[in-house]
């Protein structure tokens, strides 16, 4: 049988996935035939195929800890990346400019405290999901994780699904960043003709493509540079907010003074809190009241949470090398007895060394992951709620060079905003900088915010191009659609996936045209189209974390409800993780509670605080934003089993 007859409705047999445990499997209950294993006992041969002996070897056999089927070079990455780069990854893939512009947009709808309570919310949620992404992946670092998790324990197709809308979200997120880091540039050049259509939207992409296109130790290193001076210059904006609060001008009678060309409109800079009544300040032409108010901001909260599960992603490309126990090397024979224990000691002592080596290795990854889902929510939440208290304290609701919804008419006195004046700004941190008597600290709020929206879309890139890289690896087919597909799932001489990196560049390259040199959510037909694309990515990403929490929930209830069955087979995973043995690398909090309250909370905010029931109106904006993503999912999950002849 060739491996051309396996196309893109029946794929090829499946890619084992590898429980730690030794001699453990777990079988497939998603796929047609449902005693099919995810690993096979390594003491069977490798050129056999359990169901299918006629299957290609390299994508059933495994051997003793390997975490893939054995692959071609061109299909693989190498496994290079440090803990610290795989934490960094996620650091900067997660603080970009959504809390730097959208924490002004929710202070426009929400008020101060739907500010706080937003980032809150968000901090919580996305931090039970992680739990349950931690624990699959220290059992599973596998190719193309987020959709493989979903069609093992879920559905084939959802996992499909889940596939295409995980690379929609990174891909639409470069593009998107790519166009604020144009608006943010345009603080300085928006005078310069060109400068936004021929550096930034052509030049810059090509110099992150160029930065990701180095080997994946090199762009670890730079990943770790450009976060630690992230975390600096959040640090530095953190310190410095309050101080720039402190600086205000004093009110005179008429209002706070105008700090000389700071504005953004016509209107003074208003430098006053809103707190002293946080509950009567929302956006009264959105909600009626406060409470509706603020569930419409936590939609907007996710923006600034996407890209804290990519070590699901980074992951593939972590040192984990396959855990090996030490074996006497009796049947190796010598010509001399004395000689042979001499080489067989030094053997083993080299042998004992390499395997502690390797061994370091693999634990260091897996308390990697452990640490990052536990500590970068935290890290991220404080940092959101912390920033968007001084943001509150420093700026009333109703201030003019907030960010409004697009969709809204505006009938207070601020009038249109002049995105063709230098200085314009829709980010709180910066008018908060404006307002103060600080001279230039707007400036250099600015440059921070810039490194950060580039940083981020570095990321946004490897991120997608890896995800497409993972979900087409293992298409092979001669029919047209899948061929065109496994075309992108191969890698470099440096085993960099550069076709993947290409198309994802080039997806959406288009859209930061579309707002050419204004800034993004100005109102205009093309702003309105090009945050439709933006918001169903974080829509995207929200349904992401549900499927994955519901693939946790199914994988935890297989082995505890099949206990006995599994243990037959040698598969003893419940025992591992309620006597926290070392073989069972990770256990996450307060399971399975804690997954099916994160399940809970994604469809809160998928459903309820995305529903168009809360707004005052009904508006074709927000109702194309919050159930066109939804619709086109639910599309592509009914649409893959019906070209697999499913149904």
């Amino acid at each position: 049988m060739s491996e051309s007859r396996y196309d893109l409705g029946s794929a090829p047999p499946e890619i084992p996935l590898d429980v730690l445990p030794n001699r453990t499997e777990l079988f497939d209950h998603g796929s047609p035939a449902s005693n099919r294993v995810l690993t096979r006992n390594p003491s069977d041969p490798c050129g056999g195929g359990f169901e299918n002996p006629e299957a290609p070897a390299r994508f059933v056999a495994t051997y003793r800890g390997t975490t893939e089927a054995t692959q071609l070079p061109i299909h693989t990455v190498r496994r290079k990346l440090r803990g610290i780069h795989i934490f960094m990854i996620a650091v900067n893939g997660t603080l970009g400019v959504g809390l730097y512009v959208r924490s002004g947009q929710i202070l426009e709808i929400g008020g101060p405290l739907a500010v706080i309570l937003s980032f809150l919310f968000l901090g919580l949620l996305t931090w039970a999901v992680m739990q349950c992404i931690a624990e699959l992946l220290c059992l599973w670092p596998v190719p193309g994780a987020v959709p493989l998790f979903v069609r093992k324990f879920v559905d084939k197709e959802l996992g499909d699904t889940v596939g295409v809308a995980y690379w929609y979200t990174y891909s639409i997120g470069f593009a998107a960043l790519i166009a604020a880091s144009a608006s943010v540039l345009n603080y300085w050049t928006v005078t310069v003709k060109g400068c936004s259509e021929g550096f930034v939207y052509v030049v810059l992409p090509l110099v992150l493509v160029a930065v990701n296109s180095v080997k994946v130790e090199i762009y670890g290193w730079i990943e770790v540079v450009s976060g630690v001076i992230k975390l600096i210059f959040l640090m530095i904006i953190i310190i410095c907010l309050p101080v720039a609060i402190y600086k205000f001008p004093k009110e005179t009678e008429a209002g706070s003074e105008q700090t000389g060309g700071s504005s953004n409109a016509t209107t003074p800079v208003t430098a006053r809190s809103s707190w002293d009544t946080p509950f009567d300040n929302f956006n009264k032409e959105a909600a009626n009241s406060w409470f509706e108010a603020f569930m419409m901001c936590l939609s907007l909260a996710i923006f600034a949470y996407a890209g804290i599960e990519n070590i699901a992603v980074s992951v593939i490309e972590a040192r984990w090398p396959p855990r090996q126990r030490t074996s006497g090397s009796s049947g190796d024979s010598s010509e001399g007895q004395d000689q042979g224990q001499a080489d067989q000691g030094q053997q083993s002592s080299s042998g004992r060394a390499s395997l502690e080596k390797r061994n370091k290795a693999r634990d260091s990854a897996k308390r990697t992951i452990g640490y990052t889902a536990v500590v970068l929510p935290i890290l991220v939440a404080s940092a959101y709620t912390i920033s968007g208290l001084f943001v509150s304290l420093g700026l009333k609701r109703d201030d003019c060079g907030l960010q409004r919804l697009s969709w809204l008419e505006d009938n207070g006195d601020c009038g249109k905003p002049e995105t063709h004046k230098k200085h314009f700004t829709y980010s709180p941190f910066i008018l908060s900088a404006k307002a103060s008597t600080i001279t230039g600290l707007d400036h250099v709020f600015n440059a921070f915010i810039l490194f950060t929206a580039l940083t981020c879309a570095n990321t946004n890139l490897y991120v997608s191009s890896r995800t497409l890289f993972g979900i087409t690896r293992n298409i092979r087919s001669k029919e047209s659609m899948p061929a065109a597909l496994a075309w992108f799932g191969v890698t470099n001489r440096d085993r960099v996936p550069l076709r993947a990196m290409g198309i994802t560049a080039l997806a959406f390259s288009w859209v930061p045209f579309l707002q050419g040199t204004k800034s993004i959510n100005t109102g205009s037909d093309l702003g309105k189209f090009v945050e439709i694309l933006v918001q169903m990515g974080s829509v995207s990403i929200i349904i992401i974390w549900a499927c994955l929490c519901l693939a946790y929930t199914r994988y935890y209830y297989c082995i505890h409800a099949f206990r006995d069955e599994l243990a037959e087979d040698g598969i003893r995973l419940a025992d591992d993780r309620e006597a926290e043995s070392d073989d069972y690398p990770y256990q996450s909090h307060w399971q399975p509670v804690l997954a099916y309250l994160a399940l809970a909370g994604c469809f809160f905010i998928l459903v309820v605080c995305n529903g168009v029931f809360l707004w005052k109106e009904f508006h074709v904006f927000p109702f194309l934003t919050g159930y066109l993503t939804v619709r086109a999912l639910r599309s592509g999950t009914l649409e893959f089993p019906l070209e697999a002849g499913r149904y």
